[in-house]
């Protein structure tokens, strides 16, 4: 009898982990038209960003050609990667077919790109390895640095700041020298936007925590990566911390162990209006 009831826990279980691996594939592309949702951001030339995060190329279960299929036809100007492409040497490599797929989509003004906490696994040396091949692949790679691009003669300053989990941000260094102008954060932590109550952004991306990955009973990423934002409930998708917007990416692999529980992969198209409501008189080191 004993021997029956463990054989039924034991089928259950590998039942239950063979759905949750299984969920592992099933990719979301999820749309956001902020131009619609924010008032402030509805006025302006529309800006169509593709945004990948938390790809774990250790663990990911979508392949270079499937992700080309999921995106070929959509307007893409602009691509964000938002940190979490890897934690070991070995897989380098495995992100140049990811980066040609992206070169593919033929974004007009280029792909941006900042690290993660996994990224900084790597030995310095192969940390520069990794941000060497992502610039030879078309990547603006920024670490406290920003980059202004015109859309449609209308400046967009995108704001990279690099990862808050690793204390690695440094706010002044992001914003040195911007002038009137949309802002555009890019970062792999969104716990930064706690911190940001005096530094004016239009729009944040990030990662960072797999919309828990394991959310039962509850997110799992959570318990280390963002207790204050789970109190908030601030797990996934679009919220507004001092009225302002930012989004957080559900990642497109998984860590730890290769599985999705209450959560699945996420490509996602965010389209905003460039203005220029954000100034700079309102920053300060903080």
């Amino acid at each position: 009898m004993l021997l029956f009831f463990l054989i039924l826990v034991f089928l259950g279980t590998s039942l239950l982990f063979y759905r949750a691996y299984k969920n592992t594939h099933k990719v979301a592309l999820n749309k956001v038209n902020l131009s619609t949702i924010d008032s402030n951001n509805s006025q302006g030339p529309l800006l169509n960003i593709l945004q990948i995060s938390d790809m774990h190329l250790e663990k990911i279960s979508i392949s270079p050609e499937q992700l080309y299929k999921k995106l070929a036809g959509e307007k893409i100007d602009l691509i964000a990667l938002t940190g979490d492409y890897l934690d070991k040497r070995r897989s380098i490599p495995r992100l140049i077919p990811y980066l040609n797929v992206f070169n593919r989509l033929n974004p007009r003004y280029g792909i941006y790109a900042v690290f993660g906490n996994h990224d900084y696994k790597l030995k310095q040396k192969d940390f520069k390895s990794l941000r060497s091949l992502m610039e030879e692949h078309g990547c603006i790679t920024l670490q406290n640095e920003n980059k202004t691009i015109f859309v449609e003669g209308k400046p967009l300053h995108i704001i990279g700041i690099d990862d808050l989990h690793t204390k690695r941000s440094d706010l002044p260094s992001s914003y040195a020298g911007l002038n009137e102008g949309y802002h555009l954060v890019l970062t792999h932590d969104p716990n930064i936007v706690l911190k940001m109550k005096n530094w004016s952004f239009g729009y944040l991306l990030s990662g960072h925590f797999h919309g828990g990955q394991i959310y039962w009973p509850k997110p799992y990423h959570l318990a280390k990566l963002g207790r204050s934002m789970m109190k908030m409930d601030m797990i996934k998708g679009l919220h507004y911390y001092e009225d302002k917007p930012f989004y957080i990416s559900e990642g497109l692999g998984q860590t730890s162990v290769n599985i999705r529980v209450g959560s699945r992969p996420e490509i996602t198209l965010h389209q905003l209006s460039i203005n220029t409501i954000q100034q700079v008189e309102d920053q300060k080191a903080v």
